[in-house]
């Protein structure tokens, strides 16, 4: 009878337990999931939260089993969320916030800014944007700074980011903006391009010139650009991420560019650039800086966005003025 009933316990010891799904979610589990997300592989989610793989991959089993559904889509190579698994992290991601929020309100008492901020910038960045970065880092050395240039359009709350500095008038739902500065677009072409090519006077006759585009959500070249309330398509013969590139190959006789009227400077009143299809082509450019809505911003966060509208006004007179002219190519003399 005794040896039975050892042998029941001991295989009773050895089974799996099963979790029930109503077992509340433990908070080493949502760290264990939205590492791995925003990591985008398990092992160096691992070694961030400094656990053995094997221990991630049972937290992450473990909330897959309390859940009652499949939150990612795991091989040997890749990683990504399945539908249910984007909607959880969302919600994780503010449950996590608020948990950080929680211990800092009764934890910091010296005024000191910690934790981490994760910003993501456009390439096109400007020097006195530079030094903002460096003096926000010197200010507060325990915040702990990360910074991605990249033309991808983040997703803030999905990716993991703090901040984001963007050049658009859209903005996702559940975010704030804070407009730094609004300007006009307008298109330019160099005399040169438009005495070889001829100077448009419709929209329709944009499609006989090449176009110099941006990017589209940072992604692929532009394949509109606004008129009036609608959109005139164009085909684009020459595209980059980066604003000066584009005004340099429209100063160089490269087609015609849509530039904001802060990239050109001086460069349309002095015939550098002519100005096409005025009050056709145009439309309007905002800088702003966007961030998570939340009930409370992170102290360091907030700080962050406050020194990046105390740098706005040197947008104006930053590293973007563009430079002097190309010389153009005199005539030889016969």
């Amino acid at each position: 009878m005794t040896a039975a009933w050892n042998k029941a316990r001991t295989s009773a010891s050895i089974r799996p337990k099963m979790i029930p799904m109503n077992e509340p979610v433990e908070t080493a589990e949502l760290l264990a999931f939205t590492r791995a997300v925003e990591a985008k592989s398990l092992s160096r989610a691992a070694i961030e939260l400094g656990i053995p793989r094997a221990t991630l991959g049972r937290r992450l089993a473990r909330l897959e089993e309390r859940l009652g559904t499949r939150l990612l889509h795991r091989t040997t190579r890749s990683l990504s969320l399945t539908e249910s698994g984007d909607v959880f992290y969302r919600q994780s991601r503010i449950v996590l916030d608020a948990v950080a929020q929680a211990q800092a309100s009764v934890r910091r008492k010296d005024n000191v800014m910690r934790g981490e901020l994760r910003v993501s910038v456009p390439p096109l960045i400007d020097d006195s944007f530079l030094a903002t970065i460096a003096s926000f880092a010197k200010a507060h050395p325990d915040v702990r700074v990360q910074v991605d240039f990249s033309t991808r359009l983040v997703d803030l709350l999905r990716d993991g980011y703090d901040v984001a500095l963007r050049a658009s008038a859209e903005v996702q739902p559940r975010l704030l903006a804070r407009t730094l500065a609004r300007d006009r677009l307008i298109a330019v072409a160099s005399p040169e391009y438009l005495a070889e090519m001829g100077t448009p006077r419709t929209v329709k006759e944009l499609r006989k010139h090449r176009c110099l585009t941006s990017f589209a959500r940072g992604e692929l070249p532009q394949s509109t650009w606004p008129v009036g309330r609608g959109v005139v398509h164009i085909d684009a013969a020459f595209s980059s991420n980066d604003l000066r590139l584009l005004r340099e190959a429209a100063l160089r006789g490269l087609g015609i560019a849509l530039l904001p009227k802060i990239a050109l400077g001086d460069l349309v009143e002095s015939g550098a650039l002519v100005h096409v299809l005025p009050g056709i082509v145009q439309g309007e450019n905002r800088i702003a800086v966007v961030y998570p809505e939340r009930e409370q911003l992170p102290p360091h966060v907030r700080a962050f966005v406050e020194a990046l509208v105390a740098w706005a006004p040197a947008l104006k007179a930053s590293s973007m003025r563009p430079p002097s002219p190309p010389p153009r190519p005199r005539k030889r003399r016969r």
